[in-house]
């Protein structure tokens, strides 16, 4: 599944006037391709992926999710979209203390009533394996590392099999190594899996892993979607 913004605008109150965060964005995501969005705080990073998430609706422009235009939806099938066939890995992870890793990867699947107990649970520990974290299964946030919360947070995006995976900043908190073990995961399971995945990240070191590198100014896309060395990285 593919996503495409086409001539994203989008504008918040600021005062009396008005503040442009997105002004006319283009951008195309094809499955199984990992975009790499790089910028400089306030140039609109964040509000290109809220928007994508459909959580945002932009003033002006397209938001097409696997050929589906997400304007004509409404607000419960917006839900039902993001639910079903999107992945959103957050700058936080937002673990619930109370809960283990394995847990926290089957609770999304758990609220939607997605397929047996039994096969959930064999599900989850299969991500677990996956991200690399298949013997820390029972510990709980306060048990493990920095690194390995992000990667729990990404096995739970992964849970409900998304075809557009959306990450925020997944490296912010995370020494060199850990985060570049993050994002070369990050590539691969986009290759493995098929997903449209959009990558918010100051990490400019570890770009390599993107196919493409846009990066954003004043809300406005700077570099031609590209190569990482012919985007100034």
């Amino acid at each position: 599944m593919s996503l495409t913004l086409h001539d994203i605008t989008l504008t918040y109150a600021d005062g009396e006037g008005r503040l442009t965060a997105l002004d006319g964005v283009d951008l195309d995501v094809p499955a199984g391709t990992l975009t790499a969005i790089v910028g400089p705080s306030g140039s609109g990073k964040s509000s290109l992926l809220a928007v994508a998430a459909t959580l945002v609706t932009p003033d002006r422009g397209r938001v097409v999710v696997g050929g589906t235009e997400t304007g004509a939806l409404s607000a419960a099938e917006r839900a039902e979209l993001r639910r079903r066939r999107m992945g959103i890995v957050f700058q936080q992870p937002n673990l619930l203390a109370s809960l283990t890793a394995l847990e926290q990867v089957e609770l999304m699947a758990r609220i939607d009533g997605h397929g047996r107990s039994a096969e959930i649970r064999e599900r989850a520990r299969e991500l677990l394996a996956t991200v690399g974290l298949a013997d820390l299964a029972h510990r709980r946030p306060h048990q493990l590392s920095g690194g390995q919360r992000q990667r729990i947070g990404i096995a739970r995006a992964l849970m409900n099999t998304p075809a557009l995976l959306l990450v925020d900043e997944p490296t912010s908190a995370l020494d060199h190594e850990r985060g570049a073990a993050v994002l070369d995961l990050l590539g691969r399971l986009t290759r493995e899996r098929g997903t449209a995945t959009i990558l918010v990240t100051h990490d400019r070191a570890r770009l390599t892993v993107a196919d493409r590198v846009v990066e954003l100014v004043d809300g406005r896309v700077r570099a031609t979607p590209g190569s990482p060395s012919q985007c100034g990285t």
